[in-house]
């Protein structure tokens, strides 16, 4: 029994590497959190007093970086928060296909195709219209726990 090597294999996701942990009392407003499993961004942090048995609360509330919705949390202020990972990344966009997906270019020169359009109706009526025009744009790419989503648009220029 000792002998045979034991093989697991796991289907699920930790998370870990998406996350660090932060003191509540040190997030602050323009940073991020983690509430209810999504990133978020703060746009509100308030600081109620210690009471009768001990802790001061930090009450946050945030708005979720890919679907907008507002989201709100109260932790202790001494205790520790999840704060995600946020990257943002420049790609320059090659090609609009007709399944809702784009081709984007990588800084090293490969093609990136698993990314949707944006839901954003602006961003969305922007990229469509200046992809139209022939303009060379370059998207800004938002990713955050596993999600990417498109989230600026700069125009750098004609092609």
């Amino acid at each position: 029994m000792s002998d045979s090597e034991h093989h697991f294999e796991s289907k699920a996701d930790s998370g870990a590497s998406k996350t660090y942990p932060m003191q509540a009392g040190a997030i602050r407003k323009g940073g991020y959190i983690v509430i209810k499993n999504r990133p978020c961004k703060v746009v509100e942090v308030s600081t109620s007093k210690t009471g009768k048995h001990g802790h001061a609360k930090c009450h946050f509330v945030a708005i979720d970086i890919f679907n907008g919705k507002k989201l709100e949390d109260i932790v202790p202020s001494s205790h520790n928060c999840d704060v995600p990972h946020v990257d943002r990344t420049e790609y320059q966009l090659i090609d609009i296909s007709e399944d809702g997906f784009v081709s984007l270019l990588t800084d090293s020169g490969d093609t990136k195709d698993d990314l949707k359009l944006p839901t954003d109706e602006t961003i969305l009526n922007q990229l469509k219209t200046g992809f139209a025009e022939g303009k060379d744009l370059a998207l800004t790419v938002m990713s955050s726990m596993g999600e990417e989503q498109i989230n600026a648009i700069k125009d750098v220029g004609p092609r």
